[in-house]
């Protein structure tokens, strides 16, 4: 098979017709063998009854429903792992993304040799509370990530079949794909100009302050866990013994000045009265439980654990 092309999906009823339709036609126009695989993303309107009816007649359409609203990565990760093109080609619902760049996004990774390949919304048809807080976040990302994109979090896009089946997308990582791709070693990754309309049917499900908190949030933790996840005793433990060694030589100078002090009739107070004492205690203290923070990290990275656990209730 050519392609798969996944589309999550969240009370999209009015444009999936016509976003199917428009598929289809560049589909059939290029000649491609293709699967076009949607994820019910727990809808509340009829989206599901409308890919329903679409399947009757069309034998490309695989279709997942959760039975609640999980999120855009938990949709990519199971459409990626019933995925079976040899390009995986990701796109909204709303119809903002055009099907007609699937042969470009397809050739660059079939002729040029991409393992993915992004769009890059140049010119954007979305409110300025959006577009200006996006650039910020894509600034951050290319910084922390070092993979040399304008648009990080835009849906559509284009993988080699061995990229979608390396990689785990789970909590709201769908905007760090790219990363997550050179994390798991595929390095050539490229960038197209796509165009992008404004939204014909219904609102933006992406909305609020809290999803660019939690994108840098989440850019914080795969940075981390790019760099110290198989190996979290390399920083717990090493801030921890620094800590804790910081504490301990402060302690054995607190206490050899009350000896001296002692030994010489000095009038020396207290050791107790000390703030010093309570700083290298309170580093002790620290250091010790940062380095057990980095055992237990150990003990944790050597055992699977099962994150994506989704309830779908119906595929097709």
């Amino acid at each position: 098979m050519d392609i798969s092309v996944v589309i999550p999906l969240l009370n999209e009823e009015e444009s999936l017709p016509e976003l199917y339709a428009w598929i289809k036609r560049v589909m059939d126009e290029n000649g491609y063998s293709y699967e076009v695989i949607f994820v019910d993303d727990g809808s509340t309107d009829r989206s599901w009854d409308v890919i329903s009816a679409l399947k009757k007649t069309s034998p490309e359409i695989k279709a997942i429903r959760f039975r609640r609203n999980y999120g855009k990565s938990p949709a990519l990760h199971c459409a990626f792992h019933k995925a079976e093109g040899d390009v995986v080609i990701t796109m909204d619902a709303d119809m903002q993304d055009s099907p007609d760049e699937i042969p470009s996004l397809y050739k660059m990774i079939k002729e040029d040799g991409y393992d993915l390949v992004s769009g890059w919304k140049k010119k954007r048809y979305d409110p300025l509370s959006k577009t200006l807080p996006t650039k910020l976040f894509n600034a951050t990302a290319r910084k922390v990530s070092g993979v040399k994109l304008h648009d990080f979090n835009c849906g559509l896009k284009s993988y080699r079949k061995e990229v979608v089946k390396s990689i785990e997308v789970y909590n709201d990582m769908h905007r760090y794909i790219p990363y997550l791709a050179k994390i798991a070693g595929f390095n050539k990754i490229g960038e197209k100009a796509v165009h992008h309309q404004a939204r014909k049917y219904g609102k933006s499900k992406f909305v609020g302050l809290s999803r660019f908190v939690n994108g840098y949030l989440d850019l914080l933790t795969l940075w981390f866990l790019s760099v110290f996840g198989r190996k979290p005793m390399h920083f717990f433990g090493l801030w921890g013994t620094v800590m804790f060694l910081l504490g301990f030589i402060a302690v054995i100078i607190v206490g050899a000045n009350k000896l001296y002090a002692i030994s010489n009739g000095i009038p020396h107070p207290l050791v107790t009265n000390s703030p010093y004492f309570y700083i290298a205690l309170t580093m002790m203290l620290l250091g010790t439980q940062l380095f057990l923070a980095g055992f237990l990290g150990e003990i944790v990275s050597r055992n699977s654990t099962v994150r994506n656990d989704y309830k779908i209730t119906e595929e097709l």
